[in-house]
């Protein structure tokens, strides 16, 4: 194939990951400093693009040559940003996490596949006790904050900062078709983080517990109804009709937190890793790859929303006496 005709595949590649809003010419020529006539010229092939520009798009875009070249290489390509004490930045990752959803949401067609090992980050954002227990979690225990060193949890101040853009990013995600699968373990991380809080003294007062157990208790039960409704919608509200929520369980074992989304022809998988990390590929063997591991899983699980009642009330009578047994020992 002629370069031209690869270096029109290449920016047609860009095109396809790019929201619909988005002026396609207008990105290149910002992101390459050049006109908006250069950046028509570029994308139809009539002036080659230089290295630099190459590398700068990849970059940007996220895009791995090794498909548009198709060079089998045996490796895939992912993307990311790795979370630590020295460039943590809690509201920026909030910010990430509403922008990762936006960019999905604005799709004509999408859909969410969630293999949760642990209980979604998003459900929290409804109960702000919650919440805040759970990032104060990991910027004391996972990324060792020295700020969080030295406080209590009840004197962190991270529920300002969860009201809002927490409240958008579950709004958000509760507009997204989604599948979901869980299993008994999905909730064990978060009770035993409390309880590990509980045992090193970290909660000044018991009255917290009940509220942490209180809130969790009242996820476990809106999960429920939004199963049984078949559909995602916010605490206090009604569902409105629109059949977006698929919830398996899986009775084995979910080995880890992985996503795929599909939106209009694009895949995109994102791998857990580092408790707070997630890396994320377009490579569409690898996301035709995981599609089909995600889709193995939930013939092996049973259907549990909107079906299957029987199966759903025992799954989550698993949840909640799990829940019971910890406030019965407060």
């Amino acid at each position: 194939m002629e370069s031209i005709e690869l270096q029109k595949i290449f920016f047609q590649h860009i095109k396809s990951k790019l929201a619909n809003h988005v002026s396609f010419v207008e990105d290149i020529a910002d992101l390459l400093d050049i006109s908006t006539d250069s950046s028509y010229r570029r994308i139809r092939g009539e002036k080659p693009i230089t290295f630099d520009e190459i590398q700068k798009l990849c970059r940007h875009y996220q895009v791995s040559l090794d498909h548009i070249l198709s060079i089998n290489s045996n490796s895939t390509v992912f993307f990311g940003s790795w979370v630590d004490v020295e460039n943590f930045d809690f509201e920026h990752y909030l910010s990430d996490m509403l922008n990762q959803l936006n960019f999905i949401n604005k799709s004509e067609t999408k859909i969410m596949y969630y293999e949760a090992k642990d209980i979604p980050p998003f459900h929290h954002f409804q109960f702000p006790e919650l919440a805040a227990f759970k990032y104060f979690f990991w910027m004391k225990t996972i990324l060792s904050y020295p700020e969080y060193n030295r406080i209590s949890f009840e004197e962190c101040n991270l529920r300002e900062k969860l009201a809002i853009t927490g409240k958008e990013i579950i709004r958000v995600y509760s507009e997204i078709p989604s599948t979901e699968i869980w299993s008994a373990e999905t909730i064990n991380s978060t009770i035993r983080q409390i309880e590990f809080y509980k045992d090193s003294e970290v909660f000044r007062k018991k009255d917290t517990l009940h509220k942490l157990y209180a809130e969790l208790n009242i996820l476990v039960n809106h999960i429920e109804k939004q199963a049984e409704d078949g559909e995602k919608y916010l605490v206090g509200e009604k569902p409105k009709g629109v059949k977006n929520f698929q919830l398996f369980f899986n009775e084995v074992f979910l080995g880890h937190n992985s996503i795929m989304t599909e939106t209009d022809s694009m895949q995109t998988v994102f791998i857990n890793h580092g408790v707070l990390n997630y890396m994320m590929t377009r490579d569409k063997n690898f996301c035709s790859y995981t599609k089909k591991t995600m889709e193995n899983t939930m013939k092996k699980s049973s259907l549990i929303s909107s079906v299957n009642e029987k199966e759903r009330q025992r799954f989550f009578h698993i949840l909640k006496e799990k829940i019971e047994r910890r406030i019965k020992v407060l």
